[in-house]
């Protein structure tokens, strides 16, 4: 765990982001949930934003939404990924 880098993180800019995504219904009203997931991915620029999720987070539907808050906001928009989307196909077939 030595070479693990932590991320800083500024609490208040998240929890701004978090509270955006709740009052434009862009994600459920639970602050430590998926709102503060994808805060915490769009903020810090991740790839992508690994997720079992397929309600809220991996959900087509909801993509457009997120991207469009994302846009207004000067996020990064994160890819929203199920860990199968991930592997690909390549380890469909094995």
């Amino acid at each position: 765990m030595e070479r693990v880098a932590l991320v800083r993180t500024e609490p208040q800019a998240i929890a701004d982001i978090v509270e955006v995504y709740i009052k434009n219904h862009v994600m459920p009203n639970d602050p430590v949930g998926d709102a503060l997931h994808l805060a915490l991915a769009s903020y810090h620029k991740c790839d992508f934003l690994l997720t079992w999720n397929c309600r809220h987070l991996a959900n087509a539907n909801k993509f457009g939404h997120i991207r469009r808050m994302n846009t207004l906001l000067g996020l990064f928009v994160p890819s929203l990924v199920t860990p199968l989307e991930l592997l690909g196909e390549e380890n469909e077939r094995e």
